[in-house]
């Protein structure tokens, strides 16, 4: 029952339209009004500072309920396309962990990991183009996947391997094969994970460029749950 709740918390920061006296339809959840008014209640909570906070927690802080609130950002249709990445990874097995904190406090993680062994095959949340694929010291191997409609930009990152035969420029169907979980980049050697981060953009914004990160888990959860 928490978790449930939570998840309704995580996805109904959008506008709400009241259907009746009792209940309320916010971000495709049909709630009751109880249940609405606990949430507004729990969100101007988390938005008042305590008087011991500092002006940097205080940034955080808004930073992550603005990041919070960009989980509807996609589109019903959009986010019904998406799968969970990883192969033999349940909805169950998956854990929020957009923006909790990462360098000290210094910044905000924008995606979610997604833990599995070495080799587990990584496969396309959604069907795109690939756009990039990338190595860095950070992401390790990471391949960088632009929706049909080039407004949203699928991230995958701390691969083990590339599929065979991956390019740019490839046309991919959701489910194909991407590559293997693995731990290159930053990551924990002993936490072998994928990285996975939804990116929302314009058409004509290039893969590097500023994006707004959109929270997965909700997402995936909600795609897992209507199949």
């Amino acid at each position: 029952m928490a978790s449930s709740f939570v998840e309704k918390l995580q996805v109904a920061v959008v506008t709400a339209t009241v259907v009746s006296a009792g209940w309320i339809v916010a971000g495709g959840i049909l709630l009751d009004r109880d249940e609405a008014d606990q949430i507004d209640r729990q969100l101007e909570e988390r938005s008042v500072p305590t008087k011991d906070a500092t002006p940097e927690a205080e940034g955080a802080e808004a930073s992550r309920i603005t990041q919070r609130e960009s989980a509807t950002v996609l589109s019903d249709q959009q986010s019904a396309t998406l799968m969970i990445p990883v192969l033999d990874v349940a909805a169950t097995d998956l854990t929020d962990s957009f923006s909790d904190e990462r360098g000290g406090g210094t910044r905000l993680h924008e995606g979610i990991d997604i833990m599995a062994p070495s080799g587990t095959s990584v496969v396309a949340a959604a069907p795109g183009t690939v756009e990039r694929i990338f190595q860095s010291d950070a992401g390790g191997n990471t391949v960088y996947v632009r929706s049909e409609d080039r407004e949203t930009i699928y991230y995958y990152a701390h691969l083990e391997n590339y599929a065979p035969g991956l390019n740019e420029g490839q046309r991919v169907r959701r489910g194909q094969r991407l590559g293997t979980v693995g731990s290159s980049g930053n990551a924990d050697p002993t936490a072998p994970h994928l990285h996975f981060e939804v990116m929302r953009t314009t058409p004509s914004a290039e893969w590097w460029e500023p994006s707004t990160s959109v929270n997965p888990y909700p997402l995936l959860v909600r795609a897992s749950r209507s199949r």
